[in-house]
């Protein structure tokens, strides 16, 4: 009987420590999963559009709708651009290729929940299988929201916009394919699956964000950046620095919380990571080299031509790492806007462009974030042009704030919140506008208190 225990034991042990995958044994079971008890994330998911590059490329949009099997395609762009050579560009593609196709040419420039509701209402109107966006930013962003609801027919607006504005829900319904034709270097819109708007009721600016809003393909053509205005090319700019300078130094991935219960849950604003660092970083290198030429130089095509990638660039890094506090507080900038209109943007509405909305609190945001990286803020300040080879790493925010402030300054940036309408008494609602935005602003490396938002735009009110 002792023998016969013997052997059974043997057995086990044998049974235990024998291979458990399926293609090697016949006993395998599937153990339980133990239930993480993960606060923050473990793992970062990068997503893009797919980018084709080069001078004249978007005489080949035709073609890929075509390619597309696309019968009835919805052209959206706005006032502006449906006077230019991108759109001309656009519509002889469909034209020679035999796509049929209607215009939609009411973008609203920094677009709002109402101007992106009567878009809704247009595309909601045919039965397009295909979407084109044409423009910068808002165009693109206004395309995505059409794109969306018209395929989600049964959601309400609110449904899909970033919580706690909106409900947030995840995005569980097939889009429409859509080709986004940038014709500025800054958004990166092409890349992203983030759609921003200015929601009225409250003054602030807030976005639907998920990567099923990303576009299929980027037509990044350099020729429609030569038809920038100097400020929309000085604007545009910035926002690809500040993409780059906040998505590097956002809070890393692994300690951003909670942590998802499923995929689908897990944030477009991921936090940095290791890919989003590469692409970020070489927007700064290229921004350094290049953004004042093309601001100073319409005429400058490598330069321009540059300025292109390095916003596609920076759209790869923040689509996927996320913004923090320079966009955060830039929300209730724009949105709050009182009279203020901003050279070389051909609209009939007050305008805090988005791109000069980030930039002008750049410098206090990054001398306040300095102190949870130093070392990525004086890496960042070395690309931009700063000797750093004597600093201390107590100081890194205050070296890229001046390194900032200096770029801002050669390049006519506006002097502070003040140049733009606001005071101190604005303050207090500029952080009411500012504290919704958690989705940014939780990526900030350092957390922010009440009282420090408001020290921050205070010390926005002047710049020089």
């Amino acid at each position: 009987m002792a023998g016969r225990e013997r052997v059974v034991h043997l057995l086990k042990q044998l049974q235990q420590a024998s291979c458990r995958c399926p293609a090697h044994s016949h006993a395998y079971s599937q153990a339980p999963e133990h239930a993480t008890s993960r606060s923050t994330d473990y793992a970062f998911e990068i997503a893009c559009s797919n980018i084709r590059y080069g001078e004249g490329v978007t005489k080949e949009v035709g073609m890929d709708l075509q390619n597309l099997g696309a019968r009835n395609v919805c052209v959206m762009t706005d006032k502006n651009m449906a006077t230019l050579p991108p759109l001309r560009a656009v519509l002889n593609s469909l034209v020679h290729n035999g796509v049929k196709f209607q215009v939609f040419d009411k973008v609203r420039v920094e677009p709002t929940d109402g101007s992106f509701k009567e878009a809704i209402a247009f595309a909601k109107q045919e039965n397009f299988d295909a979407y084109v966006a044409v423009g910068g930013g808002s165009v693109m962003d206004t395309c995505k929201v059409a794109n969306l609801y018209a395929c989600s027919t049964d959601a309400e607006f609110l449904d899909y916009v970033n919580a706690p504005i909106g409900k947030g829900k995840p995005v569980t319904v097939s889009l429409r394919p859509l080709i986004a034709v940038p014709t500025t270097a800054g958004t990166g819109s092409e890349t992203t699956g983030v759609a921003v708007f200015d929601y009225e009721a409250m003054k602030i600016k807030t976005g639907i964000a998920s990567r099923v809003l990303r576009p299929l393909l980027g037509l990044v053509d350099p020729l429609h950046t030569l038809h920038m205005p100097e400020r929309v090319a000085a604007n545009s700019g910035f926002d690809v620095l500040c993409h780059a300078l906040e998505s590097y130094t956002a809070l890393p991935y692994n300690q951003r919380s909670p942590c998802p219960s499923n995929p689908i849950n897990r944030p477009a604003y991921q936090g940095s990571n290791p890919i989003s660092d590469v692409w970020s970083k070489h927007a700064l290198t290229i921004v350094a080299k290049y953004m004042k030429r093309a601001v100073r130089s319409p005429e400058d095509y490598e330069a321009r031509y540059n300025m292109h990638l390095a916003s596609v660039f920076a759209g790869i890094g923040f689509g996927n790492a996320g913004v923090h506090l320079c966009h955060g507080m830039s929300y209730p900038i724009a949105g709050m806007v009182k009279t203020f209109r901003a050279k070389d943007y051909n609209v009939d509405h007050p305008l805090v462009p988005h791109g000069l909305s980030v930039v002008l609190t750049a410098p206090a945001v990054f001398a306040f974030t300095g102190p949870a990286c130093p070392e990525r803020h004086l890496e960042a300040a070395e690309i931009l042009g700063a000797d750093v080879r004597n600093a201390k790493r107590q100081d890194a925010g205050l070296v890229l704030a001046d390194v900032l402030r200096k770029f801002m300054y050669d390049l006519n940036v506006d002097d502070g919140l003040t140049a733009v309408g606001y005071t101190k008494e604005d303050i207090p609602a500029l952080v009411r506008g500012t504290l919704p935005q958690e989705r940014v602003t939780k990526l900030s490396p350092r957390p922010q208190t009440e009282e420090e938002l408001a020290a921050l735009f205070e010390s926005s009110m002047k710049l020089y």
